[in-house]
């Protein structure tokens, strides 16, 4: 079990709380209070409030006064059946089309209810196929206390008329695909080209083009390694090289292995980081995901002074809704960050480190059905320090699978309740406001929010910075692999992986650390 599983085991030995369910904690740095919001749908005393309070307080950090407020709340049938179809309309607009108020069923129990959907034969596949009673259920659960179960039952019903038809919306809208391109400056052969490129592809924008395209941008990584490769005329093995090579455009980074020509191969060991290049290739699928793979490399830049164009985008929410982003305390390692080292480029930007959790690695739409997100951690680091941080669970719709419920700890219990992702990923706009974005292999996760933040109208193009790629440029030689497990240990930082914040959290240190080592930003 979870801490909130283990706390709420406890709390429910109380008769009056045997059903309760934690709506909130509220945390008040200035009084070092933590306020335990708890629902139940009984009668309970003050004894058992008093009791709730020593519990609530074995859960804090030391320094920190437990206070708990608990509502009595129990839901009559009428208000269950105007919440199920709300949410409904809300969460499902197609099935929302052919619901009324009237054609909702509730049984009201002892502890919860049973709630039904009375539907015509041609209307079943719309409540069976989207996990509609998993989901309803799952939010009647996190709103009052008890469980609650759902079905369907098949009745007559008029024939509707097609105007109504007409309203019903899609249940999926055609991707419109943007790709940003610009000009390339000062091109020179160096290892091959058919014909001069004129433009070259945003990297941010690169896993949604088809074909033969270019990239461009600075050189942050490249290591030449040898493999062999066996002769078939010769009957020999033969030792070859290949070069890994990370550039930057500014709208986000790439990482590809280039094989080069025979002739020109000391041309491309004299390749070096800062040099700014264009790569010609084309994307495939290796071992389940899109990657790009390099077939032309010379020299050549972006225009003077490039300022990537911004997609147009729903302005920045005023208010966060869903997730309130909280001061960050370190109780362990106060004082860590003091030190007065800090390189201006660390000091004078802003930053938000991220990580996610999702139901999978798919990341790209191309691939076939997005996995989802279901946790994300972030931390922002001002003036150089940790100073704020944002995490939250998010719902999902459909059961975790035992590798992802093994790898996070996780569970479908943890998600009930959670806000939706179009909430989040708001929340995570607002919050991430005017700073540039960090991660560990940070491509991997930002194209999940890319996709989920173009869903809702929020469109992310905000520079990005790789740990794993500085961790390759700074550290080379010194680990055995460049894990993030394997850098925070170089650092003697300890965390539990694969939690979206805890990942968040660790990476936003050893970025400080390798920050403070470089001295200045990549370009």
């Amino acid at each position: 079990m979870n801490k909130v599983q283990d706390y709420l085991a406890e709390i429910r030995q109380s008769n009056g709380l045997k059903n309760a369910i934690l709506y909130g904690i509220t945390v008040s740095q200035k009084e070092k209070s933590a306020e335990f919001s708890l629902v139940t749908d009984k009668a309970y005393t003050e004894q058992e409030s008093h009791l709730a309070q020593i519990i609530s307080q074995k859960y804090l950090p030391e320094g920190f006064v437990a206070k708990v407020k608990i509502i009595k709340r129990t839901p009559d049938k009428d208000t269950v059946k105007q919440k199920i179809f709300d949410y409904v309309c809300m969460k499902f607009p197609s099935a929302g089309a052919f619901l009324k108020v009237d054609d909702i069923g509730v049984e009201m129990l002892s502890s919860g209810a049973h709630f039904y959907f009375d539907i015509a034969s041609g209307e079943q596949s719309l409540f069976t196929s989207s996990n509609i009673l998993d989901t309803v259920s799952a939010y009647l659960q996190s709103v009052y206390c008890g469980s609650f179960y759902g079905n369907v039952r098949l009745v007559e019903k008029e024939s509707i008329k097609e105007d109504v038809l007409d309203e019903i919306p899609e249940t999926e809208e055609a991707e419109i695909v943007e790709i940003r391109r610009f000009p390339i400056r000062d091109f020179v052969k160096l290892d091959g080209c058919d014909e001069t490129p004129k433009t070259a592809v945003y990297i941010a924008d690169h896993l949604k083009v088809e074909g033969q395209y270019c990239v461009c941008g600075t050189i942050t990584y490249v290591e030449e390694k040898f493999y062999t490769k066996h002769n078939e005329k010769t009957n020999e093995d033969v030792e070859k090289s290949r070069f890994s090579i990370s550039i930057t455009d500014g709208t986000g980074g790439l990482r590809t292995t280039y094989f080069p020509k025979k002739a020109t191969i000391e041309k491309v060991r004299a390749l070096k980081v800062g040099d700014t290049v264009v790569i010609s290739g084309e994307n495939e699928v290796y071992n389940g995901y899109i990657s790009f793979k390099a077939n032309k490399l010379n020299y050549g830049c972006q225009p003077q002074n490039f300022e990537p164009v911004a997609r147009k985008s729903k302005p920045v929410p005023k208010f966060y809704h869903a997730v309130q982003p909280q001061e960050y305390v370190d109780f362990e390692q106060v004082g860590f960050f003091d030190s007065f080292d800090k390189p201006d480029d660390l000091k004078n930007n802003v930053f938000v480190v991220f990580d996610l959790e999702t139901t999978g690695l798919n990341n790209n739409p191309a691939m076939g059905r997005m996995d989802k997100i279901i946790e994300i951690g972030a931390v922002k680091i001002v003036n150089g320090e940790l100073a704020e941080k944002f995490t939250s669970f998010v719902s999902c719709n459909e059961r975790l699978s035992e590798e992802i419920v093994k790898l996070t700890g996780i569970t479908d219990a943890d998600l009930i309740g959670a806000p939706e992702v179009e909430q989040v990923i708001a929340d995570f706009y607002k919050f991430a406001d005017g700073a540039y974005l960090v991660g560990h292999n940070v491509q991997f996760d930002y194209r999940f929010v890319q996709y989920y933040g173009e869903q809702n109208g929020y469109m992310f193009d905000h520079k990005q910075f790789d740990t794993l790629m500085l961790a390759q440029e700074l550290l080379r030689g010194k680990l055995p692999n460049y894990k993030l497990n394997s850098v925070a240990d170089y650092y003697g930082f300890t965390f539990n992986h694969h939690r979206a914040f805890d990942d968040a959290c660790v990476t936003a240190k050893v970025f400080v650390e390798l920050m403070k080592k470089r001295g200045k930003l990549p370009l």
